[in-house]
């Protein structure tokens, strides 16, 4: 999520990924749930925050090997959205284990994810 000069990020809490690798806030759809309810439902979790309005800016699809050598396929449904409350807040154990904004002047010196480096990028174009 870009808002203003900064991201959110949340940090996969994998110990075998060193440096620590950040993306955006989202997850894995539950049997009979939208792309869209699985988003409002996954930003929460990770990072305490409600949000609303999601428009639907992408859809990207990786293939990448895990630290134990698995393949796994992602594809990624990719939104804007618009902050509606919250407080900001770490998921606890879960997939990620810090939420953080970060300036967009400081990204060169973070381990972003690629789609979600490429997402940002494509963002601050428009």
């Amino acid at each position: 999520m870009v808002h203003g000069e900064r991201v959110l990020l949340v940090r996969s809490s994998s110990p075998h990924i060193n440096p620590p690798l950040w993306w955006l806030p989202g997850g894995g759809i539950d049997f009979a749930e939208s792309p869209e309810e699985t988003l409002l439902r996954e930003f929460r979790e990770e990072t305490g925050l409600s949000i609303k309005d999601p428009v639907l800016i992408d859809v990207a699809s990786d293939v990448r090997r895990r630290p134990n050598g698995d393949r796994i396929h992602t594809v990624r449904v990719i939104y804007s959205v618009t902050l509606d409350g919250g407080e900001l807040r770490d998921e606890a154990e879960g997939t990620t284990d810090q939420v953080q904004w970060f300036a967009l002047r400081e990204l060169d010196d973070v381990n972003v994810a690629d789609y979600a480096r490429r997402t940002i990028q494509r963002s601050l174009a428009k």
